[in-house]
Parts: C-alpha cells; sequence; structure tokens
C-alpha cells in the first residue's frame, strides 16, 4: 500500500469522524473512498448530483430533527 500525504480541511475530518464513528483519520478517509466509489458504481447519475451540489454555509450545520414515533 502507498504512503500518499494529502491536506485535508480538520474541521471536516473531525466531523466525519464524528459522524461514521470512525476511529482514526484514516478509517473515515478509506471509508470516504469505499463509499464513493460504490455509489458511482451503483447509482451514477445520483453520485453526480451529490458531488456537484454546493451548500451553504448555514446549511452545513443546520438543527436536525429526531424522527416523530407513528406508531404510538
Amino acid at each position: 500500500m502507498a504512503i500518499t500525504s494529502i491536506d485535508i480541511d480538520q474541521n471536516d475530518l473531525r466531523q466525519a469522524k464524528e459522524l461514521t464513528g470512525a476511529a482514526s483519520n484514516r478509517e473515515v478517509v478509506d471509508l470516504a473512498l469505499r463509499t464513493l466509489i460504490a455509489v458511482r458504481r451503483r447509482q451514477p447519475s445520483a453520485a453526480e448530483r451529490i458531488i456537484a451540489r454546493r451548500f451553504e454555509p448555514d446549511q452545513i450545520d443546520a438543527p436536525t430533527q429526531a424522527p416523530t414515533d407513528t406508531n404510538a
């Protein structure tokens, strides 16, 4: 396996680790690459739309809502 040095935004890396539960930087980068490859192979048009999308700063950290229990 080759060793590659790249610059990655530390805030993005931290958020990706939190979202995925990855234990290391390498694990989160490997997961991101495998996910991209899988999506591109299975749903190329969806992947193109995701890659092309640009978010406004207020969209990136938008509040999340828990799903409501419809079985109650």
